[in-house]
């Protein structure tokens, strides 16, 4: 006996866990009570079985809040459908076999219908009519028109889901939750309006088989069991209507839950929780409804109980709903009150925050504004967003927030670019027009104001929207104000990042790295080098606008290197040699040439010899006449590039290259020297001059 309670135990549990099973065969048992006579107790069990069903039905659809939740309801209905319709076989195979049909037929047969056939026929054809044309028609025409109105919002839906997750509101995972529950809602609303067409035609069988038993049972009584008309009339009819009313109520249940899931829309609760709040929203109409049924109950003929005391149970209503509107509005409006009192303690400067400074802030003028107001059709936040992101992607640090602010100071359309509150730049827009700019290849020209691209300072010109198609057509490059000041921007960030990248920054990169290569990080610092020592090195690439998304090969040059030398601009030139794959394919054109300028060799031993070592690292302490000449060299001998349309690059030897670099740089900030370490192998030289 010990050994069979763990037994028993352990097939509960496994059923439990096999609803699959017992859902199977509760299907296979209605088939069975199809074809298979049962006994009058068995259908008395399953007759309350199938009532208690659409009673739990019913009160589940009451507290939902979302008809989705109740997914499984389509498939639930047909299956209580089946169930119908088999009691409904089974009960009339009794009464026309046995003139019984059990205990639960027979009462309601008896007790519901008063012991009058013809009471029962008519509530059996009121509730057939209640459930035929008001309940399912109506069911089903909301499942239809929710369901066609579900599947032509989904592209809708689903764009507006792709919108949030392009823009950064959600995540991944947020947006196929959202897909997926847009896909069940079309489902289950399809699903829906397909169910309904059952309930249907449950309700037409109802009729064709009460009418069926009653001249089945008019038939057999008189003809085979030789009842006289009036006891085969009392007895057959009786149980026929019996049997529908049992059918029939449950079926009238379930189709007012379905009624009630699809007629469902905009809940914030459960049913009974929203009929509350949403009526009680309306003392007044109450009230009015009080006083009218008061009037009645006093008119002369009028039964005056009734009118009365529904009157006075709408006036308590009423009272009671007033005052919590009261309630609700005094609760709203100190609570506003406290939003407020808390929003201006937050707006209130602390003498902590006037120490804050920002990384990068943009000032407007009062005539800019509109572009950064996204109601007002401003796309300047999202160029932004987009600047920020493409430097992750090219540059290999994140770009701190940019602050945007008004100046009334300013002229209403001008805007200034600040770091760490030093203005670098400035630029006044003409929002009403569009920056025109000649790529060179434009003869005739188009009217406009004439003004220089604040980014590259190329000569450009302002036209209106009147004459912007015909500058396109012409083949200027036309660029939106907003536009215009992003770019500005991301030259800007583009020059200044040495400066933007601060030592919590290069914490976090290592951070981010050190997830996927531990060992380099955990071998290099603090071991080999400090985190500000790696600083200076990103610094010196990111000020020569090399790339250091590549962090991983960089550290390990680093690691490599490191023990032998702590001056960072030699670490530098190791690293850049590491990166001698990435920095040639920045500069070489499609077919893989890089056309550069060389150094003369009487240039590069100049140089050389005059570099001199002290204990902070090498300088070239050349006179400043010699350096202006040598930069002005420079510049002649890529002049000749920059008019081909190519950066102007020159090629030096890895021990002069950075010592060139700062001589010439002066004068032109953006020209690009390169070391013969630096050129990867695959890429073609071409020599188009000399720096002598």
């Amino acid at each position: 006996m010990a050994e069979a309670v763990p037994e028993l135990e352990r097939g509960r549990w496994s059923l439990a866990r096999n609803q699959d099973i017992a859902l199977g065969i509760c299907v296979v048992a209605i088939l069975v009570v199809l074809i298979i006579p049962i006994p009058t107790w068995l259908l008395d069990i399953l007759l309350t079985i199938n009532i208690s069903i659409s009673v739990t039905v019913l009160l589940a659809t009451i507290y939902l809040q979302h008809p989705v939740e109740f997914a499984v309801f389509p498939s639930l209905l047909l299956m209580l459908t089946l169930l119908r319709l088999s009691l409904n076989v089974a009960a009339t195979r009794l009464v026309l076999a046995n003139a019984d049909a059990g205990r639960v037929i027979d009462a309601f047969g008896g007790f519901v219908t008063s012991n009058s056939y013809v009471v029962g026929f008519v509530i059996f054809c009121i509730l057939v009519v209640i459930q035929f044309v008001v309940i399912t028609r109506g069911a089903g025409r909301i499942s239809e028109v929710a369901a066609r109105f579900t599947l032509d919002a989904m592209p809708g839906k689903q764009m507006g889901v792709d919108a949030d997750l392009n823009a950064g509101l959600i995540t991944e995972e947020q947006a196929r939750t959202r897909r997926r529950d847009i896909a069940r809602e079309a489902d289950f609303y399809g699903a829906m309006d397909g169910a309904t067409k059952f309930v249907r035609g449950d309700a037409i069988a109802g009729i064709i088989i009460t009418l069926v038993n009653i001249v089945g049972g008019l038939i057999i009584g008189i003809l085979m069991k030789g009842f006289a008309l009036q006891e085969a009339l009392q007895v057959y009819t009786r149980l026929t209507v019996g049997d529908g009313l049992v059918s029939q109520i449950p079926a009238l249940i379930v189709s007012t839950s379905a009624g009630l899931i699809v007629t469902r829309t905009a809940s914030e609760d459960n049913l009974g929780a929203d009929f509350a709040r949403q009526l009680g929203r309306y003392p007044r109409a109450l009230g009015v409804g009080a006083v009218m049924l008061a009037f009645f109950g006093l008119v002369p003929g009028m039964p005056s109980v009734p009118f009365l005391l529904v009157a006075a149970a709408l006036g308590i209503l009423a009272f009671q709903a007033s005052q919590a509107v009261v309630r609700r509005e005094s609760a709203a409006r100190a609570q506003e009150a406290a939003k407020q009192a808390e929003a201006a303690k937050e707006a209130a400067p602390r003498t902590e925050d006037l120490l804050t400074v920002d990384p990068l802030k943009i000032e407007l003028g009062y005539g800019l504004i509109p572009l950064a107001d996204p109601k007002q059709g401003g796309d300047l936040l999202t160029r932004i967003q987009i600047v920020r992101q493409q430097t992750a992607t090219k540059m290999g640090f994140v770009v701190p927030v940019v602050r945007i602010v008004d100046n009334m100071r300013l002229r209403p359309n001008e805007y200034r670019i600040r770091l760490r509150e030093a203005e670098v730049a400035k630029y006044e827009l003409l929002p009403d027009h569009f920056l025109a700019m000649n790529p060179g290849l434009v003869e005739e020209e188009v009217e406009g104001i004439p003004t220089k691209e604040p980014a590259f300072g190329l000569q450009a010109l302002w036209v209106t929207q009147a004459n912007r198609d015909r500058a396109e057509r012409l083949g200027y490059t036309i660029v939106e104000p907003s536009a215009v000041l992003a770019t500005h921007l991301t030259e800007i960030i583009m020059t200044c990042a040495p400066e933007l990248l601060t030592r919590q920054d290069v914490q976090n990169l290592v951070n981010n790295v050190k997830k996927t290569a531990t060992s380099v990080v955990e071998e290099l610092l603090p071991n080999v080098l400090t985190l500000g020592e790696v600083q200076k090195v990103l610094q010196h690439l990111l000020r020569e606008r090399v790339s250091i998304r590549n962090l991983e090969t960089i550290l390990e040059v680093l690691a490599d290197f490191g023990p032998r030398t702590k001056d960072t601009e030699v670490l530098t030139e190791y690293t850049r040699q590491a990166l001698a794959r990435q920095i040639s394919a920045s500069y070489a054109d499609e077919e893989g040439r890089l056309r550069v300028v060389t150094l003369a060799p009487e240039l590069e031993r100049e140089i050389l010899e005059a570099v001199r070592r002290a204990e902070g690292g090498e300088y070239l302490p050349l006179e400043p006449a010699r350096a202006d000449a040598i930069a002005r060299s420079a510049v002649q001998a890529v002049e000749g590039l920059l008019l081909a349309g190519h950066e102007p690059v020159v090629l030096t030897s890895a021990q002069v290259r950075r010592h060139f670099k700062r001589v010439v740089e002066r004068l032109m900030p953006k020209i690009v020297v390169l070391s013969y370490n630096e050129i990867d192998p695959a890429v073609k030289l071409e020599s188009e001059g000399q720096v002598r």
